[in-house]
């Protein structure tokens, strides 16, 4: 993290959809100014934020093209994209475009978006946030969570670089990451029946890219809190509960 006059500004909060840009920028060696975002005060529904992105959720990036004029990109696996299409040249952390890797990469990247993101974020809801009892809910979504890293469990294991793609690290497993690391937020107790995951994850955490860039904005908390006794997490979330549900009225306003 820099600060400065850069022309990328990466618009955040400490959580996993933004800790996959602030690392890939790390990874990529850019320099970039952070502007926090308070999700507590409501700051990503203001309109100074919403002229930025327009759905009102982080992370999003301020960016200049060459031709001077300001771009605005959000939703974190489109920012990963705009960022190794323009600044990854030498494909440190990407595939040329139309290589078989290339295609291996973007498929596991939509999977995150599309998949482990949203499944692993309705059971952290359910686990942690929803007043109640939800039974049905916490299995679909934790034993769908499960699934998925069984999946990657798998693939990994295969692939002797243990990346999840050809020999090296991609965008793929930057976007992935941060949410591996929140897994017992998430209702799973541990991470013992998916070895591979457990090991890629580590390995990763001791690269500077993934160490700089997962304490952007703040200290990184998720390896932390999967320390902590379950009744202690759930504890944490439930305080947090108002704040979503206050959240979920303003959405439907």
């Amino acid at each position: 993290m820099e600060t400065g006059k850069h022309n990328i500004t990466l618009y955040c909060e400490g959580t996993p959809n933004p800790l996959k840009i602030s690392i890939a920028l790390e990874e990529l060696r850019l320099k970039y100014n952070v502007r926090p975002v308070s999700l507590f005060k409501h700051e990503q529904k203001e309109q100074w934020y919403l002229d930025i992105n327009p759905n009102g959720r982080i992370p999003a990036i301020t960016d200049t093209d060459e031709n001077g004029q300001q771009l605005k990109i959000w939703e974190s696996g489109a920012i990963l994209q705009y960022l190794v299409d323009r600044y990854d040249g030498d494909h440190r952390i990407s595939y040329p475009r139309g290589t078989k890797e290339y295609w291996e990469m973007t498929s596991w990247l939509f999977w995150q978006v599309s998949g482990l993101g949203p499944m692993q974020g309705q059971a952290n809801h359910f686990e942690m946030s929803a007043p109640g009892e939800h039974p049905y809910a916490l299995k679909r979504y934790v034993n769908e969570t499960r699934r998925l890293y069984r999946t990657m469990d798998n693939s990994l294991a295969k692939n002797p670089s243990r990346y999840l793609v050809g020999d090296r690290l991609t965008i793929a497993d930057i976007a992935i990451w941060p949410w591996a690391t929140a897994y017992k937020y998430s209702g799973l107790s541990q991470l013992d029946e998916f070895p591979h995951v457990k090991a890629w994850m580590y390995r990763l955490l001791a690269r500077p890219g993934f160490e700089k860039g997962r304490n952007v904005p703040s200290p990184h908390i998720y390896l932390q809190l999967n320390e902590l006794p379950d009744e202690e997490i759930k504890r944490i979330g439930r305080e947090r509960s108002g704040w979503v549900l206050e959240a979920m009225e303003r959405d439907a306003e």
